[in-house]
């Protein structure tokens, strides 16, 4: 069953790229008592992804901490050194905290996965974006088309708390 507005956020648990190594990051240390902006992207490194995706939010970080969230998140199925290496090639500093969801437990448990295996991809998150207070899910935006972020980008989602 696919997550909606109302819902909270199944335990699940991310990884997360420190200086000495990566180490687990549950829902409820990210979402507990928080508001959060969490958006998923099919993949690191593709090209809207990287090129369009990221990029909103890295650019309107400012404004959306200004209304209350006291976290950008972005999360998809890669490892967590990919997913390291995208932070830092994306120059998003600690703007955005990279959640690895190495094998898209999370995109199963709210069931946005996506099977990208016929473009030779594997199992993959749809693109979203979200927002959710103490982890219930107040927001949510879903891309019908992996390659597009029309409806989950920055600007919209600012639009909607």
């Amino acid at each position: 069953m696919t997550i909606k507005v109302g819902d909270q956020l199944p335990s699940a648990t991310f990884r997360v790229a420190t200086a000495d190594g990566p180490v687990p990051k549950t829902t409820e240390d990210i979402f507990t008592g928080k508001k959060v902006v969490l958006f998923a992207v099919p993949g690191a490194f593709t090209p809207t992804c990287h090129k369009n995706h990221l990029p909103s939010f890295i650019a309107r970080a400012d404004e959306i901490l200004a209304k209350g969230v006291s976290t950008i998140a972005v999360t998809a199925v890669n490892d967590p050194f990919v997913m390291e290496a995208w932070q830092k090639a994306s120059n998003a500093g600690d703007k955005i905290l990279f959640l690895s969801d190495g094998n898209g437990e999370f995109a199963k448990a709210i069931g946005l996965d996506l099977d990208a295996s016929g473009a030779g991809l594997g199992l993959r998150s749809k693109r979203y974006s979200m927002l959710v207070e103490d982890g219930e899910v107040k927001v949510l935006n879903v891309e019908d088309v992996p390659s597009k972020a029309d409806k989950t980008n920055a600007d919209v989602l600012l639009t909607q708390f």
